[in-house]
């Protein structure tokens, strides 16, 4: 099969952005960089940070300053807005700057860099959105309390089942997206700020009939700081998961009706 390539002739993942959001990492985020850059030394790093009170952003600023290859940039946002927005505003740096693959990873070590170039070669391969699964053969969880495996497992399965799609790890938040895949999306209209942001995403690229692929990646829960998730997040991946698989169901039924 032949390599999926840009109008220049080369592969995708020849300018990939690596978007890491941060609050409150300072004491995470060097050691994630460094070994991102390790796993996959010719991406780029862009750095949001929603003006951390730890000074996140002036950690972010000296790994950007000490990088010879000026590989890292940071982004300076004004507050705290979700994970969601941090997102898009990344995405938009990106596209403005020519990337062709946007990678979305945690800083909080979770993430294995190490598993980059598997799902850039997935990129490169066909895939529109190359998904970092804990939940295909090869994948695992470690460090998580018995809730957490019920609430993530949960969480998929619900989604699976109301939006009647295949992928197993549809909230997983580690993700390679082709530019191309991103720019055809109406970003203003996304609202998701939590995890549903990931499923959000999933189902306009699915919608837009992109191809998605998941690769198998070791998640590992933070050792440094604290979890964001909140009951609010989970509150809203229920209501809007809710709405999108009615939306998708009462479409299904105007079109046999209409026949």
């Amino acid at each position: 099969m032949t390599e999926p390539t840009t109008p220049g002739g080369s592969a995708p993942s020849e300018r990939t952005l690596v978007i890491i959001p941060t609050y409150d990492e300072r004491e995470n985020l060097p050691g994630v960089v460094e070994r991102l850059l390790v796993a996959a030394p010719d991406v780029s790093v862009l750095i949001a940070d929603d003006n951390s009170p730890d000074g996140t952003g002036e950690v972010a600023d000296r790994l950007a300053a000490d990088d010879v290859r000026g590989r890292i940039s940071v982004l300076h946002r004004t507050g705290k807005e979700g994970l969601g927005a941090a997102y898009i505003a990344g995405f938009r740096w990106g596209l403005e700057r020519g990337y062709t693959v946007l990678v979305e990873m945690d800083a909080d070590g979770s993430h294995p860099p190490e598993r980059l170039p598997a799902m850039l070669d997935a990129v490169d391969a066909g895939a529109d959105l190359a998904i970092g699964s804990r939940y295909v053969p090869g994948g695992s969880v470690v460090n998580w309390p018995w809730q957490r495996h019920v609430i993530s497992r949960g969480g998929n399965i619900y989604s699976r089942i109301m939006l009647g799609v295949g992928i197993k790890d549809i909230t997983a938040g580690y993700r390679a997206y082709r530019a191309d895949a991103l720019a055809e999306m109406d970003m203003d209209s996304i609202e998701s700020k939590g995890y549903c942001f990931q499923i959000d995403m999933t189902w306009r690229l699915l919608g837009n009939e992109r191809k998605v692929v998941e690769v198998p990646i070791t998640f590992t829960e933070r050792t440094i700081g604290h979890s964001k998730m909140s009951e609010s997040i989970f509150r809203e991946a229920a209501v809007n998961v809710a709405k999108w698989g009615w939306e998708k169901r009462r479409a299904q039924l105007a079109s046999l009706l209409g026949r």
